[in-house]
């Protein structure tokens, strides 16, 4: 669920589960192949450079659906809306970082998603009225608290079919906290250590109890996979849906846990330091499979958000050399720790903590001082290090060769 704040209420998505009938589902994939073949129409479009707009992209739509009747048999609303989504998908791939052009949806890759706006849908009687006397029963597992004004119907690995609705309600003040900030360090051992281990969130492992289901329906799959160019056999198609089933639900429970953990810190605590870590480098070492089983991305942004929601002062914190540096008196350790090392101990003051907590520690004393980037972060482990003077002390060492230190590795990032 995602959330744009406006006043004193928020636009936020409830998401229903539809149970559509034979000949629902049917008119539901015949219109996601129509709009399909929009936006693969689309990309080609863009790729032989002709640099389609959305008003090009619309006479485009107008001109086919007056020479083809089957294009005609849909939705304008769907047909127009995919247009838009694509319009938006190329705007991102120029302004947003990592995104990439919009790429062709093939038959067997791509999921159906359809979306409405209010021309395109209604709901009577509790029931899911689109275009095309086409109507589908919602399983409503909440009132809606107001009147929807789009809708987007998908289907996702497992063939369920759900309704996600965009409506506006009040927004929920949050409780009164009763801490003034935490520090969270991301990790695999413990997926998040804080400055108090009552919040810690530990590693449960969901993928893990599930990996001898998964192997056993992987090795289905593998045993029933037929030829290329021979259509799938029920057989494959069966163990398919259930190592499907499987990963699902391992992802679900991840999700559940991040929600309960997110919402009970963000509820005790008015200041939530997050370090700022991207494991996508952990998918290329041997610890890949553990980290996706940690899930730190969707913990990560689940916190962020949870937190920015109550009005919470959310700072995201650069994680250069907070393993390296002592939370209790500031001074850096001269070499990196390696992972195999998990208690943290300084030469100056002697100061002894698990490396997770110390960590946490020292990420919270850089956010209480509205600190964002990697250089402010290296000014402010030396100011409070050296009681504020900025100057590094002559015993640490300088930048190694190339203008990094020894401990700046990607591990320590």
């Amino acid at each position: 669920m995602w959330c744009i704040v406006f006043g004193v209420d928020e636009t936020v998505r409830y998401t229903c589960r539809l149970r559509p009938g034979r000949i629902a589902q049917a008119a539901l994939l015949d219109e996601w192949g129509r709009c399909r073949w929009l936006w693969n129409e689309a990309v080609h479009q863009q790729k032989t450079g002709r640099k389609p707009t959305f008003g090009k992209l619309s006479k485009l739509l107008t001109e086919a659906r007056s020479r083809h009747a089957w294009l005609r048999e849909g939705s304008q609303v769907a047909q127009q809306q995919t247009l838009r989504t694509y319009g938006a998908a190329l705007a991102h791939s120029f302004t947003v970082k990592g995104r990439g052009r919009p790429k062709v949806k093939r038959l067997k890759d791509s999921l159906p998603t359809l979306e409405y706006t209010t021309r395109g849908f209604r709901i009577k009687d509790g029931r899911l009225c689109l275009p095309g006397t086409v109507t589908v029963a919602v399983v409503w597992s909440r009132e809606l608290p107001s009147e929807p004004t789009s809708v987007r119907v998908y289907q996702d690995t497992l063939g369920h079919w759900y309704a996600s609705f965009v409506v506006r309600r009040e927004i929920t003040t949050a409780p009164e906290s009763d801490s003034p900030g935490i520090g969270v360090d991301w990790g695999i051992k413990t997926t998040a250590a804080t400055t108090d281990p009552a919040f810690d969130l530990p590693h449960l492992g969901h993928r893990r109890r599930c990996a001898a289901e998964m192997a056993k329906a992987q090795r289905t799959m593998a045993r029933r996979r037929r030829p290329k160019g021979h259509a799938p056999s029920k057989g494959y198609q069966t163990a398919k849906r259930q190592a499907a089933r499987v990963a699902t639900k391992a992802a679900r429970q991840n999700t559940h846990d991040a929600r309960v953990w997110a919402k009970n810190v963000t509820d005790h605590h008015a200041l939530i330091a997050v370090e700022d870590f991207k494991p996508t480098f952990l998918a290329r070492t041997t610890m890949a499979r553990k980290a996706a089983d940690a899930a730190i991305g969707a913990c990560k942004k689940e916190l962020i958000e949870r937190g920015t929601r109550a009005g919470r002062k959310v700072v995201l914190v650069p994680p250069a050399y907070t393993t390296m540096t002592c939370s209790e008196c500031g001074e850096r350790a001269n070499l990196r720790l390696g992972l195999g090392i998990r208690t943290f101990e300084c030469a100056a003051c002697g100061y002894t903590a698990c490396r997770d907590r110390n960590a946490a520690r020292t990420i919270l004393a850089t956010a209480e001082r509205d600190r964002a980037s990697a250089d402010d972060v290296r000014h402010l482990i030396a100011s409070f290090r050296d009681g504020g003077s900025g100057a590094v002390r002559a015993g640490n060492p300088g930048p190694g060769p190339g203008g990094k230190s020894p401990g700046f590795i990607r591990g320590d990032r």
